[in-house]
């Protein structure tokens, strides 16, 4: 049986959508088999597609498992952006908003961020992409804790880089069952608050 991008007398993707598919396909591997069984090859076959298509597009495993990163990133900040920026609240409701969206982010991904990242490890191309990501998403707590608190912007984004790493763990102990979501989010809710407190004289 045919997926509906390969299904005969289906219109030809285009560079982007077929883009898109493969990367939807790529995450469903990992999903299902393990980030360790995805291979540009068995990406291609999953997808319907010549291996030389998925090698245009991605051309190394390493190039794919980058943009597969670079994806669920950016679904994560969206997310985030898109329920923080709706309706005015306290420290209190933003603390509880900013750390169930970070949480629910890795729920929603079933792992896969861990996976591929575990996948990556070693890489320097992974490293200066993680770098790039992390800055961007640091800059986004400071946008939304800056108006909360009275610390100095380099002393809130130091704060912000230790608050998003608390929240990785703790959501990656989530993955692992050691907690449920919602005590993850909890958790991190506290930190995020109690981070927020200016040292004392």
């Amino acid at each position: 049986m045919k997926n509906a991008a390969g299904a005969s007398g289906s219109r030809r993707l285009s560079a982007a959508e077929r883009r898109r598919q493969l990367l939807d396909t790529a995450l469903e591997i990992v999903r299902e088999e393990g980030a360790d069984r995805l291979t540009l090859g068995h990406l291609a076959a999953r997808a319907g597609v010549s291996k030389p298509v998925a090698y245009d597009h991605f051309g190394t495993r390493s190039g794919l498992l980058i943009e597969l990163y670079r994806v669920i990133d950016q679904r994560q900040t969206t997310a985030l952006r898109n329920a923080l920026t709706t309706g005015e609240r306290d420290l209190a409701e933003t603390a509880a908003m900013l750390a169930a969206t970070h949480v629910h982010c890795h729920a929603d991904t079933s792992g896969e961020w861990h996976a591929i990242g575990a996948a990556l490890t070693g890489s320097e191309e992974k490293e200066a992409v993680y770098q790039e990501l992390l800055d961007g998403y640091v800059q986004l707590f400071v946008a939304v804790l800056k108006p909360h608190c009275e610390l100095a912007e380099a002393e809130l984004e130091r704060r912000c880089v230790g608050l998003i790493g608390a929240g990785d763990a703790i959501s990656a102990a989530m993955v692992r069952g050691h907690c449920s979501e919602a005590e993850a989010a909890d958790t991190l809710t506290l930190l995020i608050r109690s981070g927020l407190q200016a040292c004392p004289p």
